[in-house]
């Protein structure tokens, strides 16, 4: 009988902690991947958790701006935004949901909170569109919470599957170039799960709660609450909760190797096509 191949299990290559920052009209983000320290994670741009309970520190939102070559992907926790666009298209995002907007040859939108008071949380990924696809028709996928599945393993873990597929169980959104695979985990204490990835992906874990150990045994790293975990390559990652349980996202894609040309709102393959952008948003070609 021949030997089962040994599956590679991936380690962690880094742990990176996020910066603050302040975007839009003001709103107060940690932005983890696309800061100082840490600019992107081919085939992701950006993250940034938005995370608070003050009015002041979300209430003015994100007025009109532009997007031009990548994708944003919003995931809400806690909180209602509503999303409007120069196309006439609107939607509202409340606990759960997820907009997964292509922003393509552009297109100029708001998200603005809807509420007064209470928390506001949750994250917003940006993810690059290979060249073929920059120029595209904008569209988006606005999913409701109800609309993602949730699996449990087993007792003690949950995790709900945005894109890609856990199992059998496939994720709502679909169509996107960089293949991606997005989960929001739950742990309680002790409890480990092990989850197969494309082995040729990049990935990360970011831990929003509690704390997690992750990686095989003998090079297990221990990621806590506001730390993000670069992953090395293989074929699933070993995930196992601290004394008081961990939530965390894990998400992986296909990297692209071109060139990125980033400024602002514009995520292109050239300065040229930097300047393009600039000058056909300026002259209302959005």
């Amino acid at each position: 009988m021949a030997n089962s191949p040994i599956r590679q299990s991936r380690a962690v290559r880094r742990i990176v902690r996020g910066q603050a920052v302040s975007d839009g009209a003001g709103v107060k983000l940690n932005r983890i991947i696309g800061q100082r320290d840490f600019d992107m994670l081919d085939p992701f741009l950006m993250l940034d958790e938005f995370r608070s309970d003050r009015a002041g520190d979300y209430l003015a939102g994100f007025p009109d701006h532009p997007h031009r070559g990548f994708e944003t992907v919003t995931y809400m926790l806690a909180g209602r935004m509503r999303h409007a666009d120069n196309q006439g298209n609107q939607g509202l995002l409340g606990p759960g949901s997820v907009q997964w907007m292509t922003a393509g040859r552009g297109i100029v939108h708001s998200e603005m909170p809807e509420q007064e008071d209470g928390l506001m949380w949750g994250f917003q990924l940006w993810v690059n569109l290979p060249a073929r696809d920059k120029m595209t028709a904008p569209r988006y996928q606005d999913i409701a919470a109800e609309s993602i599945p949730l699996v449990e393993p087993a007792a003690g873990i949950s995790l709900r599957v945005i894109a890609g597929r856990f199992g059998d169980v496939h994720g709502p959104v679909n169509g996107i170039a960089t293949d991606p695979l997005y989960l929001d985990l739950s742990l309680a204490a002790g409890m480990a799960i092990d989850i197969p990835l494309a082995a040729d992906h990049n990935a990360f874990a970011y831990v929003y709660d509690g704390s997690v150990m992750i990686g095989p045994s003998s090079q297990s790293r221990d990621v806590a609450r506001g730390e993000l975990a670069v992953l090395d390559r293989g074929e699933h990652v070993q995930v196992s909760a601290g004394r008081a349980g961990g939530r965390l996202i894990l998400v992986a894609g296909k990297p692209l190797a071109e060139p990125v040309a980033k400024h602002g709102p514009f995520v292109m393959n050239t300065p040229e096509q930097i300047v393009e952008a600039i000058r056909d948003f300026q002259s209302g070609r959005f």
